[in-house]
C-alpha cells in the first residue's frame, strides 16, 4: 500500500498528529488542546510541527494574540476529520459491537441532578465498564461541545439548539412548597390565587415573574404574577431559602421529598402542579459515535426514567 503521508521524524503516529491538529483547531489554541488531551503545550506544538513537516505545508498562522487556519490548513482540517471518523468506524467494525469501551468520557450535567440523581446511572456505567473514566462536569448552561471537548450533556428543560441531537430521557415533576412559617399557622393554600398573595423565591432558569399551574383533575390551567424576593439559578438555593421561610418555591418533587416528610416544608396547592420539565441527553451530530458514548447512552436511556420516578436502587 502506498503511504499517503511520509512518516514524520521519530516515527510519530500520523493519525495521532491529525487528531491533535483537529483538537487544536476545535479548541481554539494550543494550550486549550493540551488541557483537553492531558498533555503539555510544548508537546502539542511539536506534534503540529511534525504534521506540517510531513505534509510540507503550513497549517496554522500563529501570532501572539490569534491563530488562524491557512488555506492548506482548512483543507487538511476537513479531510482529517473525515479520516479520523473513518478510522474510528473501521476500528468499531473490526472489534465488533461487543467491544468493551475504554478511555475518558466528558459529560456535562446540571448542578442539582449531577450531584445526586444522575450519579446512580453514572456509577452503573463505570461499574459495568471498568476501563472507562468519566470527567463529570457540573454546570447548567449548554456546553460548547467542540471547544470544550464534551461528548454529551444532560439537559433539563426545553432544548432550543437545533444543531444538537436531543434524546428524551424522561420528565421531572415539580411541586409548590414553603416552610410552615410562611403560612403563619393557617391553612395551606389550595388555589393559585392564594399562592399569588405569598412571597416567592424564583428559580430563574424556569420561572421568574409568572407561574403557570395545571389542575390535576380538570386539566385547567391558571397563571399568576409573582414578585420574588430572591432570584437564583440553583435548585438547592431555592429549597434552602424556602426551608428558611423566605418564601414559596417551586422545584423537583424528588428533592423536596424528605423535607416534606420531616415537616420542614409544606406541599402547597397539591391539586395543582407546574408542567414537568423534560430531560434530554444531548450531543453533537456525527457520522460515527465511539463505543464509550454509545454505551453511556444505552445506560442513561435504561436507568434515568426510573431514577426520575424515584424507583431505582443500586
Amino acid at each position: 500500500m502506498t503511504s499517503l503521508i511520509p512518516l514524520p521524524p521519530g516515527g510519530a503516529d500520523r493519525l495521532m498528529l491529525m487528531e491533535t491538529f483537529v483538537r487544536i483547531v476545535e479548541a481554539g489554541s494550543l494550550s486549550a488542546a493540551a488541557a483537553q488531551l492531558g498533555g503539555t503545550q510544548p508537546t502539542i506544538s511539536r506534534r503540529l510541527q511534525a504534521l506540517e513537516r510531513a505534509l510540507g505545508v503550513r497549517l496554522l498562522q500563529r501570532s501572539t494574540h490569534a491563530m488562524t487556519l491557512t488555506d492548506d490548513g482548512a483543507r487538511c482540517y476537513e479531510r482529517a476529520k473525515d479520516l479520523i471518523a473513518q478510522w474510528q468506524a473501521f476500528e468499531s467494525d473490526v472489534r465488533s459491537a461487543g467491544d468493551e469501551p475504554s478511555g475518558t468520557l466528558r459529560v456535562v450535567a446540571p448542578h442539582a441532578f449531577g450531584q445526586q440523581q444522575f450519579v446512580e446511572p453514572l456509577v452503573r456505567y463505570l461499574k459495568q465498564y471498568p476501563r472507562m473514566t468519566v470527567d463529570w462536569l457540573l454546570y447548567d448552561r449548554t456546553p460548547d461541545f467542540i471547544a470544550g471537548g464534551i461528548d454529551c450533556a444532560i439537559h433539563v428543560g426545553t432544548v432550543t439548539d437545533p444543531s444538537v441531537i436531543a434524546l428524551p430521557l424522561g420528565e421531572v415533576p415539580r411541586i409548590i412548597v414553603a416552610a410552615p412559617s410562611v403560612i403563619e399557622g393557617g391553612a395551606a393554600p389550595v388555589q393559585p390565587a392564594e399562592l399569588a398573595r405569598l412571597p416567592w423565591v424564583a428559580l430563574r432558569t424556569f420561572y421568574r415573574n409568572e407561574v403557570v399551574l395545571k389542575h390535576l383533575e380538570s386539566g385547567r390551567t391558571e397563571s399568576f404574577a409573582i414578585q420574588p424576593r430572591l432570584y437564583t439559578d440553583s435548585l438547592y438555593a431555592v429549597r434552602t431559602a424556602a426551608m428558611l421561610g423566605l418564601g414559596v418555591g417551586m422545584g423537583s418533587s424528588w428533592l423536596m421529598r424528605d423535607d416534606l416528610a420531616r415537616g420542614d416544608l409544606v406541599h402547597l396547592a397539591p391539586q395543582w402542579e407546574a408542567a414537568p420539565l423534560p430531560v434530554h441527553l444531548v450531543y453533537p451530530p456525527a457520522r460515527f459515535y465511539p463505543a464509550r458514548l454509545r454505551r453511556f447512552i444505552d445506560i442513561m436511556r435504561e436507568f434515568v426514567p426510573t431514577v426520575l420516578r424515584g424507583t431505582s436502587g443500586l
